[in-house]
């Protein structure tokens, strides 16, 4: 498999729309055609080894990290309350 390479603000919105638990992998996959399996090799490369471990049981088996788990009520990718995110930093309001 062909690893492909994103500069490094690409990589921290990745990593950071990995970590939020309202964000499906579809989504990462829509926005930076990474599969699942890739965004997981990514993380592994990018943390470190026990923040990956804390990340991977954290998400596996979460049902709002896949769409197709999802609930139906379940329609936003984050939380309501959430601020709004602007070239990865949280803007003030």
């Amino acid at each position: 498999m062909q690893t492909k390479t994103f500069n490094q603000t690409e990589t921290d919105r990745i990593i950071e729309m990995a970590w939020e638990d309202r964000t499906p992998f579809e989504a990462i996959n829509f926005q930076f055609n990474l599969k699942e399996q890739e965004t997981i090799e990514l993380m592994r490369r990018e943390l470190k080894p026990q923040s990956f471990k804390r990340w991977r049981k954290r998400v596996q088996g979460r049902s709002t990290k896949h769409l197709m788990l999802r609930s139906e009520t379940m329609n936003r990718f984050k939380c309501d309350r959430q601020r709004q995110i602007s070239a990865n930093k949280i803007s003030k309001r």
